[in-house]
């Protein structure tokens, strides 16, 4: 599809008897910033390998109108990847990776660049192997928002970082790095500080895509309701499909209900994507434990 930065139709991948990805469709279209979440193992590395041009892959797939398999080269002018762990030279000092960066990518603002950098207590004379494991994920940050990509794609971007520095890496983000030109694809454990800046969600568990909606539909669809001891059979009934107890009040989520009648039972919330995400890709036993124990 021209229209969609990422187009995925039937894509799968093995590993032996392993199935990795799983017959998945995926349009992602301009201007997004999507999240994909899931457990560990669950293909997410996969899917990012494969949008990069680092995996083999079954079935279509195409980003910003290339073959990741064949076209890798002229994809990565215009594609900028943050991995979980960032890996730059330790023996080169700052300023030599920043003329390299400037170098090699003909996208890069040095300006831009600077301007990160100036938020930190990184010195243009320091080694690598002299600055923490939050500064040198700091730098990687700075080389790699300071390129004009299309497509970002954010692999735990801000593991091994205090929480200042990466509620401003996402503030940067919006302010400053993202338009509705580009599109951002990130992947976390820590939903809840991307929840607030996503427009997309995607949940993958075994391969599959388990949810793959805007952020709007999502919310229209879930229903969250915080039920008193009162109502909590009535609740029931209405075949909540999940259940948790919190304070000894009952939170039920709900998939398409009237949302009139669960206002007459409780307080309406909209779910987290923590939540959501416990929900929606817990293990069945899991709730009908749940739901025992809060009987």
């Amino acid at each position: 599809m021209e229209s969609s930065i990422i187009h995925a139709q039937g894509l799968s991948r093995r590993y032996g008897s392993t199935i990795a990805l799983d017959s998945v469709d995926l349009d992602v279209p301009a201007g997004r910033i999507v999240g994909l979440i899931g457990p560990n193992g669950a293909g997410k590395t996969t899917a990012l390998k494969a949008i990069l041009g680092l995996s083999k892959f079954n079935g279509e797939l195409e980003v910003l109108g290339l073959d990741p398999s064949k076209d890798r080269d002229d994809l990565m002018e215009d594609v900028c990847f943050i991995a979980d762990v960032a890996v730059l030279p330790r023996w080169a000092r700052v300023w030599q990776i920043i003329d390299l960066t400037e170098k090699l990518h003909p996208r890069f603002s040095r300006e831009q660049c600077m301007k990160y950098l100036a938020r930190t207590k990184i010195k243009q004379n320091s080694k690598v192997r002299a600055l923490s494991k939050g500064m040198v994920v700091q730098l990687h940050l700075a080389l790699v928002m300071s390129i004009d990509a299309k497509l970002l794609i954010l692999d735990e971007p801000t593991l091994g970082l205090d929480i200042l520095f990466r509620k401003q890496f996402y503030t940067s983000l919006l302010n400053e790095y993202f338009d509705e030109q580009r599109t951002i694809l990130i992947t976390t454990h820590q939903v809840e500080e991307v929840e607030h800046i996503l427009t997309d969600l995607i949940f993958i568990k075994d391969g599959k895509l388990i949810v793959n909606n805007t952020m709007d539909d999502i919310y229209e669809q879930y229903t969250e309701v915080m039920v008193g001891p009162e109502s909590l059979e009535q609740a029931r009934a209405l075949n909540p499909i999940h259940e948790r107890v919190l304070f000894g009040r009952h939170i039920m989520l709900f998939d398409n209900a009237d949302q009139k009648r669960l206002g007459e039972l409780g307080e309406i919330h909209k779910p987290s994507v923590a939540d959501l995400f416990v929900a929606l890709m817990g293990e069945k036993a899991d709730q009908s434990e749940t739901g025992e124990k809060a009987a």
